[in-house]
């Protein structure tokens, strides 16, 4: 692919919620594991991501234990036949704002294509439709309504990391992956 194909190819924003996690007393928030239903909802969306062709290149996780859990439990499925990603355990994904994301993502170097953001709640949702503005579309009216644990929102990118601004995103799809019990 040529140069001025890739530069005007979107970029994808993948924003992954972490899995379902425990609430053990005693623990600090930031040291919550994932609860059973975690254990199994974040290789589904692992296999998710796969299935849809996900792969990104750069992976921006919270350092949060759950947040951690949910990718080295995604990340095999996603992986099956695929290189692994560089990964940066970021301090400033953890309890960060919209604005903290959006500061964040704009960091992103030019020659990533594709992001997967790892993180929580209410940021990743306020992210989410800050970046969307009043866009609509079912997907879109979910995450308005709720975007739980494991969810899944893919965004397209069309302008660089570096000048992504409220509104400027599409969203193009929103998954649930949950695993079985088994």
């Amino acid at each position: 692919m040529t140069a001025e194909a890739t530069a005007a190819r979107p970029r994808r924003l993948y924003v992954l919620r972490h899995a379902k996690s425990a609430r053990p007393d005693g623990v600090a928030d930031q040291d919550r594991p994932l609860a059973p239903r975690g254990r199994r909802d974040a290789p589904a969306a692992g296999r998710w991501l796969r299935d849809t062709g996900a792969a990104p290149d750069l992976v921006l996780c919270s350092p949060a234990l759950r947040t951690r859990e949910t990718w080295d439990l995604a990340a095999p499925e996603l992986r099956a036949g695929g290189a692994a990603p560089q990964v940066t355990y970021d301090a400033g994904v953890y309890q960060a704002t919209s604005d903290e994301l959006l500061a964040l993502v704009r960091q992103t170097p030019a020659d990533v294509r594709t992001l997967l953001l790892i993180g929580h709640n209410p940021g990743l949702q306020d992210l989410i439709l800050m970046l969307t503005g009043e866009a609509d579309g079912d997907a879109l009216v979910r995450i308005r309504e709720k975007f739980p644990t494991s969810a899944i929102a893919v965004l397209l990118v069309p302008d660089p990391w570096s000048a992504l601004a409220p509104g400027a995103a599409r969203l193009t799809e929103m998954a649930v992956p949950r695993g079985r019990k088994g």
